[in-house]
Order: structure tokens, then C-alpha cells, then sequence
């Protein structure tokens, strides 16, 4: 696949904001062909779901749910990869959290989006249970 066939996956770097996680894709993450795993990105990308669910939250959150997830490029070895979250809605127990995942080429300064997904998070209590999330005047 031709780096030209996407053209519309570039983000804007001023709407991006603050990654909530960067790391750098390493040889254990990847198949023989140095393509990095889906299930791996997917993780980092939970992860950054998690954390910024946890801060709105304040406390422990769980992941319910991950919709609509499509790999559109793959990331290598070595590639840095940013993942992106931001919270879209705050329900009783629930937290969305949409989540962008980008890399950035090691020899490269522009980022190209590899992945997107809504991640759904619950709160949960210290008794293992959902429990609400404080609602924001």
C-alpha cells in the first residue's frame, strides 16, 4: 500500500494535544516480518484509555468495552508511537474515552494515525462493583 492512498490521516498536531502515552515499538512486540502485534497497540492503547479515565474518575476504572477498531497502516520496529485519548462522555458508572494511536518513522518527523477505537470504562468501587462517577457542574 502506497503512503499516498491516505490522505486525509494526518492530524493536526494543534488538535492532538499532550500524548497520554509515548513509547517506542520494540522487537519483542513484533511477528517475524517486524510488524508490530495488533494486540500489543491495542494494550498500549487501554492503557492510555485507563489512565485518563482514572484521573476523571478518581479511583479505579475497569474497561467494558472497545467498538469499531481498524488498523490502517502498520507500525515497525522502532517507530514511536503516541497514543491520544480524550474523554467524550461521562455517564453514571461509565466513562468513553476516544483513543488515537499515531507513529512517527525513527528517520521522520511527521506522525500518520495507525489506529482509532472508543474504549468504554466503568468505575469501580472498593468492593469490585460499579460504582458512580462524580458528575462536573
Amino acid at each position: 500500500m502506497s503512503d499516498d492512498v491516505y490522505t486525509d490521516d494526518m492530524p493536526d498536531p494543534a488538535t492532538l494535544g499532550e500524548p497520554a502515552i509515548r513509547t517506542i515499538a520494540m522487537p519483542a512486540d513484533a511477528n517475524p516480518s517486524g510488524d508490530i502485534f495488533g494486540g500489543w497497540l491495542m494494550s498500549q492503547m487501554d492503557l492510555a484509555a485507563a489512565s485518563v479515565a482514572s484521573r476523571r474518575a478518581e479511583g479505579r476504572v475497569a474497561t467494558a468495552a472497545v467498538a469499531s477498531m481498524s488498523f490502517l497502516h502498520p507500525v515497525a520496529v522502532g517507530d514511536e508511537v503516541s497514543i491520544h485519548a480524550t474523554i467524550t462522555r461521562v455517564g453514571r458508572t461509565s466513562i468513553h474515552v476516544d483513543v488515537a494511536a499515531y507513529r512517527r518513522h525513527r528517520h521522520e518527523a511527521a506522525l500518520r494515525k495507525v489506529t482509532a477505537a472508543m474504549f468504554v470504562l466503568v468505575a469501580i468501587g472498593d468492593d469490585g462493583r460499579p460504582r458512580p462517577v462524580t458528575q462536573e457542574d
